[in-house]
């Protein structure tokens, strides 16, 4: 059992290590392009920002979309409204060899039509505090807290009008605690790696916790696992004018004590492009995989790849 746990762990991290590896030289490529062109620049900058311990900031993003037709013969919707929203923060500590960083992102959207009524169609909530030490220039000593969940209910709406509850506040809910190392070999690039991690999963929900869902024995309220963690975030301007941004982060959790070969992933992606101070276009994708969460196939009782896309156009606004 011990020969199996390193070779799955060996296998995580080179697959780590491989997406690192790409993303790292993707992003020194970037840095020696925008040292060169922006070295008088970047000197002024440091000694503005020298005195500086706190960094913070948000947005707000509100993207809107909405159809209508009347005695349409290809058929279809009188009224389609979609509205999503966004709002995040971060606030970032550094002085000396310590740093604090700490984002807080919320998701929003719902879409209502004539035929089927009011549903959401985004709905995420997720904290994040990682305290680090510095050991060299790029690479910290770090302790990671990470809450994940949503707002509100969410179901599976079946052909005959029916609905079955899938979720709700605290039903998933997922605290993770974790100590590792975190490399940072350029600006907006992170990789977090440990082999020790805590991590909760909470359904606090009575119906769903009697049906056992997502890992938890039924009747209980949550379950906890230990295995190896790892986290990549990147943050970049795309183009010189800082008018295309991308927003990047993978996690990967193996649980050391069920099926670790099984990696757990959250991998979320954001593009995007401003056209002024205040529209914008987004487009988005993410992917997540939990081996717990049996909620797919013909029975509805097996895990899947889950996806999830989004295309808009709307507001942005800078807090």
């Amino acid at each position: 059992m011990k020969t199996n746990y390193l070779h799955h762990y060996s296998f995580f991290v080179f697959a780590i290590g491989c997406f690192a590896i790409s993303m790292n030289s993707y992003a020194q490529d970037q840095t020696i392009k925008d040292m060169s062109s922006n070295a008088t620049k970047e000197i002024k900058k440091e000694k503005i920002d020298s005195g500086k311990t706190w960094k913070t900031g948000g947005v707000f993003n509100l993207n809107f979309g909405q159809g209508s037709q009347s005695n349409w013969a290809a058929g279809g919707d009188d009224f389609s409204l979609s509205i999503a929203s966004y709002l995040g923060f971060h606030a970032f500590y550094k002085e000396g060899k310590y740093s604090w960083d700490n984002t807080i992102d919320f998701n929003y959207g719902l879409v209502n039509t004539t035929s089927l009524g009011t549903r959401k169609n985004d709905d995420r909530i997720d904290l994040l505090s990682k305290f680090g030490y510095a050991l060299t220039p790029k690479l910290d000593a770090a302790a990671l807290i990470n809450f994940h969940s949503q707002f509100s209910k969410g179901y599976n709406y079946n052909s005959d009008g029916t609905k079955d509850l899938l979720s709700n506040f605290l039903s998933p809910g997922y605290v993770l605690i974790s100590l590792g190392l975190d490399y940072k070999p350029v600006n907006g690039l992170s990789i977090f790696v440990s082999p020790i991690t805590s991590r909760w999963t909470i359904v606090s929900n009575d119906s769903l916790s009697a049906k056992g869902a997502y890992g938890v024995a039924p009747g209980k309220k949550s379950k906890n696992e230990i295995g190896a963690f790892a986290s990549i975030t990147y943050i970049a301007d795309l183009n010189n004018a800082k008018t295309i941004n991308y927003n990047g982060r993978l996690d990967l959790f193996s649980n050391y004590e069920h099926n670790p070969q099984n990696i757990d992933i959250m991998f979320n992606n954001m593009f995007t492009a401003k056209f002024s101070k205040l529209l914008t276009t987004s487009v988005g994708l993410n992917l997540v995989y939990d081996d717990d969460v049996k909620l797919f196939g013909p029975n509805h009782d097996s895990p899947a790849l889950q996806l999830k896309s989004l295309i808009a156009v709307g507001l942005s606004v800078k807090l």
